[in-house]
């Protein structure tokens, strides 16, 4: 529920134009602690925690009486930011079961890791797993799925 700022530039039509910088991706969650522990758990940093709620909140969801818990996580870099979020209020309907890794919307978080072995045995060591194997793509680099709470998968990728 965050934002940044951003200043016109000058693109190479001439034409001024405003600036696109990514800032971070907003994942909404059930349970906001287990999730951040696990990206804890895999190497990234909790920047801050908020609560908000009233009228500019449910103007921007379009939900009458939002009341939201939420957490920034970022890589040790300090890049891909990730917001989860936990909507105390108003409740919400309930879904199907945890969604399959080819079902439609965003299913998978990726990020670049050094040692992915050493990644996936931290994830294991703290109850989590891979959805698959760990594999070698085309000697490109090693891909694993590993699937935290709720049914985030997070893909980590180490160039070979």
């Amino acid at each position: 529920m965050g934002h940044s700022q951003s200043q016109a530039t000058e693109s190479t039509d001439g034409e001024s134009h405003p600036s696109i910088t990514f800032d971070h991706v907003g994942v909404v969650v059930e349970d906001l602690e287990a999730t951040v522990q696990f990206f804890e758990t895999l190497g990234f940093l909790r920047q801050h925690s908020f609560m908000v709620d009233g009228a500019w909140v449910d103007r921007i969801t379009d939900l009458a009486g939002a009341r939201v818990e939420g957490s920034y996580v970022s890589s040790p870099d300090g890049t891909g930011t990730i917001e989860f979020l936990k909507f105390h209020e108003p409740p919400r309907s309930p879904e199907s079961a945890v969604p399959p890794a080819h079902a439609h919307g965003i299913r998978h978080i990726a990020y670049r890791v050094s040692d992915i072995e050493a990644m996936v045995a931290q994830a294991r060591a703290a109850g989590y797993d891979t959805v698959g194997e760990v594999v070698n793509r085309k000697e490109i680099d090693l891909l694993a799925y590993i699937r935290g709470p709720e049914g985030l998968i997070v893909e980590l990728s180490q160039p070979l």
